[in-house]
């Protein structure tokens, strides 16, 4: 099945990246939003982005984000990389293998539950490439604070076509 027909079957509109050609700029400093060498593509630290010029899901795990909420930023996350890789390949069909994400999660010292807000990212994957593509190897880290006051950021390996 045709991944695009997929994402359409399931309800889900791609994003439209932030960063421009090239460079992210000033903003965050200078860096590309992704890498393709070989047959890998890096994705540069996404998140669940702004919405009308305001941060979605802002705030710590565990203080003022709730799991469920977490989750759905990890989710728009995983959006907004599909909307990347889309950016970059020009077709999703040339994803072979989501390889590994590297999470982060925003939180309180005392919050251990940084996996159920990393599976958000996980299930849809799972849900738009099938389990096959879209599981690949994860680790999740809790971090005091992330860029804009994202609670959630992720960076991803993609084996490609």
């Amino acid at each position: 099945m045709k991944i695009e027909q997929r994402l359409e079957e399931l309800g889900i509109a791609l994003t439209v990246p932030m960063a421009g050609p090239g460079q992210y700029g000033k903003r965050y400093g200078k860096m590309k939003p992704f890498v393709i060498t070989g047959r890998v593509l890096h994705l540069g630290g996404h998140s669940p982005g702004m919405e009308n010029g305001v941060v979605r899901y802002p705030g710590r795990l565990g203080h003022d984000v709730t799991i469920e909420q977490g989750y759905l930023a990890a989710r728009q996350t995983g959006i907004n990389c599909i909307s990347t890789i889309k950016r970059a390949l020009g077709d999703l069909d040339r994803v072979t293998a989501i390889v590994s994400a590297i999470n982060f999660v925003a939180c309180t010292p005392d919050f251990f539950e940084h996996y159920k807000v990393a599976n958000g990212m996980s299930d849809l994957f799972d849900e738009v490439f099938g389990p096959e593509i879209g599981l690949g190897a994860r680790a999740t880290y809790g971090a005091p604070s992330l860029s804009d006051n994202y609670c959630f950021e992720t960076s991803l390996i993609v084996e490609i076509a």
